[in-house]
């Protein structure tokens, strides 16, 4: 383990904590944009944070030790499963020890834990939000494998690091088999994250509601770990998106000069794919939760073209 390794893997994870808030914010914003609104601003998801850390947290008098430990465990996991996706560099200290399969149980670490969570209480809206968390995480889980696996393929490794080496700095090739894949993890992006068509976050009603169903006992901090863990989720998954289709200019390991420059055109790669996120939400409508199966069965199916047409084309 060097130096440099240690130092982009701190950078990353800094920036991943700090900037997960504003890409929230920056969605929030461009969709409002988008619908003639004016807005809260990119700052707002900040605003709230400061704003639930404040608070005094009420907890239910039945709620078990998990419910108080769930919210620190959330937003640990979404920190890990940041820190060992190469957006920054390909040299990172956890390169050696996590690849795609790992990164993907990480997830689903996460999800068991929330869920157990919302039905510790024994509220009706925490064991509806659980159940239908669980039925999108089952059927997104298998589609997001489809979707490394396809990567994989290409760079013989799971590897993130490997895949991000074989992609962006080696001979430039077209795959079409990635065409396949990166429309399948946009549909698992949506989902995974509770955002239209699949869910929608700005939503209360009870019809309609996956992810703030779970979370409707939690308050102040707890709640405030919550958000900030969902907000890293989606950054994780849009710097997924990032190593594996759009991975030219993430610096090479031990480049120092590259890190300068791999830096700003991360941020713009997350203005592009921040505005781009808006503008599917809001030519799209919240589909009904019946439809979901559907909607994950396709992404999975397109995973599986990706890979057919892999192993077929040999690209």
């Amino acid at each position: 383990m060097n130096a440099f390794g240690i130092f982009t893997q701190l950078l990353q994870l800094l920036l991943t904590v700090l900037l997960a808030p504003l890409l929230l914010g920056w969605v929030n914003q461009c969709r409002a944009w988008l619908q003639n609104r004016k807005g809260a601003g990119i700052e707002q998801p900040y605003r709230k944070l400061r704003k639930l850390f404040y608070k005094d947290a009420v907890i239910a008098n039945n709620a078990s030790p998990l419910f108080r430990m769930v919210p620190y465990i959330l937003f640990g996991s979404m920190c890990l499963a940041a820190a060992i996706v190469p957006s920054l560099a390909t040299d990172l200290s956890f390169s050696a020890a996590a690849d795609a399969i790992a990164l993907v149980g990480i997830f689903a670490l996460a999800r068991i834990f929330i869920s157990l969570a919302a039905m510790d209480i024994g509220t009706a809206f925490g064991g509806m939000g659980a159940r239908r968390e669980m039925l999108v995480g089952f059927l997104a889980e298998p589609a997001l494998l489809m979707v490394l696996f396809t990567a994989s393929l290409i760079s013989h490794s799971t590897s993130l690091t490997e895949t991000v080496e074989t992609l962006a700095h080696r001979h430039f090739e077209i795959y079409p088999s990635m065409a396949f894949a990166a429309i399948a993890f946009l549909m698992v992006l949506l989902a995974e994250n509770a955002r239209i068509p699949v869910d929608n976050p700005a939503s209360h009603l009870e019809l309609t509601m996956i992810h703030e169903a779970m979370i409707l006992e939690y308050s102040a901090r707890h709640l405030a770990l919550i958000e900030w863990a969902s907000s890293i989720k989606l950054f994780a998954y849009v710097s997924i998106g990032i190593a594996l289709f759009v991975p030219w200019g993430i610096a090479q390991a031990s480049d120092w000069l590259g890190i300068a420059f791999a830096l700003p055109i991360l941020i713009a790669k997350l203005l592009a794919g921040g505005f781009g996120l808006a503008l599917i939400e809001t030519v799209m409508a919240k589909q009904r939760i019946f439809r979901a199966p559907e909607f994950m069965g396709t992404a999975f199916l397109f995973g599986v073209l990706g890979m057919l047409v892999h192993f077929l084309l040999g690209a």
